[in-house]
């Protein structure tokens, strides 16, 4: 049908014209916010509210905090509320923040690298005891985590902690976490590359930095030199993971776009070496480009690896050499896989000065005020004073003397804190749980705890690196998908047809050697009560299914939906 030049509307029809307001990119643009939290951190930076919680709120108390600093800003400075007492699971979803909040905070400590003195762990373990009710739980990514803290307490928490070099500048929000590096950096005979100076180096140009300080969401990243590849590199924002390059010798392979929760991605290589001196340079191009071109219109797509994956390695390194650094960077091999099965340097292990570390598993990351300074009186008395945490819930004691190394194996065991754990000590982790975090609809410390003790009774040879992850809920902060066996919180029916505490199983998840997802069987869930029974079951099915040198992930992949359930 031809138009009509006096009515064009009569033969074509109207569309619907509506304005693209993209994904909030500001590099293209799109500086007006499109979400309640681009809109607070625009009105004030989150690093500002620490004079409020210094001059107003530690003064007044819990009820004088604005709601956005509560629930947003106070995260720049490492504070959440913790959930209230006594709400069950099923409201986790249904009620509004203010119901769930409970006035006390969980504060995160952050551990760059893992590095503590036993100056700074005693501290540590004496504002536990003072303001945190003992609690001091040892994070996945190397940072310490208090409960039942104050609003008043916090700017003296903070001059404890300060004058002994640590902070909780940016532990949390929607900037530049933590940097896990190899606990082991700088002392492990086998290291490839000693990438300590690169994470201070950060520390010093980014953290506290405005210009780094709204971010579309949180950024991880991890440096290690370790053969092991022991810093969960695949799933982190940025990572930089040790190599030898064949004509400019021992580097650093840059990943981008890791990330776990409710989409979880494996990051990529963009196939670029960079010496030790650049990783600086290239972390703050990274950060940047996730700055300016991160998607800020939905918190569910405000992350780095939705933008890698949209865009690809080649784009993204291209973006990176062209844009910000202006300069190409040199090609490089990728990392060797690791011939070891755990990554976690529990046990004895001689350093390259001819001295051992020591490392020491708690039940599932969870120690108290009490038992960390007297960790750091063991570690004074065995070592130099040096000790790490580890991004397996794990500690490490550094410089031990040979002669000194069963006297100190003998005084851990006696504070419950195994260097010769059995596989299921070794490989539990939990994250916080509905103990007291909001988002949480099940328990996990504890059911991990428990767990553990069971299998040990109840298969005491079982010998085979296993990883057990369990979470509270979808967010995958105890990265269930890449455990041999992750369990994600959620309520479940249990033979009465009642809804009770339980979990969603994934089978076979890994990282390091052959990393990938764990397998969904459908309709694959536990409920708390029967766990230690379904895992005797899987792991016992393994046991004799197995081939000769087979994994768990491996036997899990090929298995059959009756043997898995």
């Amino acid at each position: 049908m031809a138009a009509n030049p006096q009515n064009p509307a009569a033969a074509t029809p109207r569309r619907k014209v509506s304005r693209h307001r993209g994904e909030g990119q500001w590099a293209a643009g799109h500086f007006t916010p499109l979400n309640g939290n681009e809109q607070f951190k625009k009105d004030d930076d989150g690093l500002n509210v620490r004079t409020r919680i210094e001059t107003i709120y530690s003064k007044r108390g819990f009820d004088s905090i604005d709601p956005n600093d509560l629930r947003g800003r106070m995260r720049w400075w490492g504070l959440y509320t913790q959930r209230k007492p006594g709400i069950d699971g099923g409201k986790t979803a249904i009620l509004e923040p203010e119901e769930l909040d409970d006035e006390f905070f969980m504060l995160r400590v952050r551990i760059d690298g893992g590095r503590l003195t036993t100056e700074q762990l005693r501290v540590i373990g004496e504002i536990s005891q003072e303001f945190a009710r003992g609690t001091a739980d040892i994070t996945d990514r190397q940072n310490v985590q208090y409960h039942w803290i104050r609003i008043e307490d916090v700017p003296e928490i903070w001059n404890r902690l300060e004058a002994v070099g640590l902070s909780t500048t940016e532990a949390c929000g929607d900037t530049p976490r933590v940097i896990i590096g190899s606990p082991v950096a700088g002392i492990a005979a086998d290291e490839i590359i000693d990438g300590s100076p690169a994470i201070e180096e950060i520390q010093r140009r980014v953290i506290g930095n405005k210009a780094f300080s709204n971010l579309p969401r949180k950024f991880k990243s991890a440096i290690s030199g370790s053969p092991l590849l022991d810093v969960a590199h695949e799933i982190n924002d940025v990572a930089f993971v040790g190599v030898n390059h064949p004509e400019h010798g021992p580097g650093f392979d840059v990943w981008v776009g890791g990330g776990l929760s409710t989409n979880p991605k494996i990051g990529v290589r963009l196939g670029a070496w960079v010496p030790l001196d650049e990783v600086p340079d290239v972390y703050e191009g990274v950060i940047s480009i996730f700055r300016d071109h991160g998607y800020r219109r939905l918190r569910t797509r405000a992350r780095l690896k939705f933008l890698v994956a949209d865009w690809g390695p080649e784009k993204f390194r291209e973006v990176l050499e062209n844009d910000y650094l202006k300069r190409k960077l040199a090609d490089g091999p990728a990392p060797d896989q690791p011939v070891a099965r755990w990554r976690d340097h529990v046990g004895v292990h001689r350093q390259n000065d001819g001295r051992f570390y020591v490392g020491f598993a708690p039940r599932v990351g969870r120690v108290d005020g009490t038992t960390l300074t007297k960790i750091a009186d063991l570690a004074e008395a065995h070592g130099s004073g040096r000790v790490r945490t580890t991004v397996e819930q794990k500690m490490i004691v550094l410089d031990v003397e040979e002669g000194q190394v069963e006297s100190l194996v003998e005084a851990l065991e006696a504070l419950d804190l195994t260097a010769k754990p059995s596989p299921f000590r070794r490989g539990t982790m939990a994250c916080t749980g509905i103990e007291y975090c909001k988002l949480a609809i099940v328990e996990t410390k504890a059911r991990g705890a428990a767990l553990i003790d069971e299998l040990e009774r109840r298969i005491p040879d079982f010998d085979e690196p296993i990883t057990i992850n369990l979470n509270g809920c979808p967010n995958a902060c105890a990265r269930i998908q890449v455990a041999d066996i992750g369990l994600k919180g959620q309520l479940v029916l249990n033979d009465q047809g009642e809804q009770v505490e339980g979990y969603q199983v994934h089978l076979g998840g890994a990282l390091g050697l052959e990393a990938g997802f764990g397998r969904k069987v459908r309709g694959l869930k536990v409920t708390s009560e029967e766990l230690p029974d379904y895992v005797e079951r899987v792991l016992k099915r393994f046991e004799a299914e197995r081939e000769d040198g087979e994994r768990f992930a491996a036997w899990a992949a090929r298995a059959s939906e009756e043997a898995l359930s």
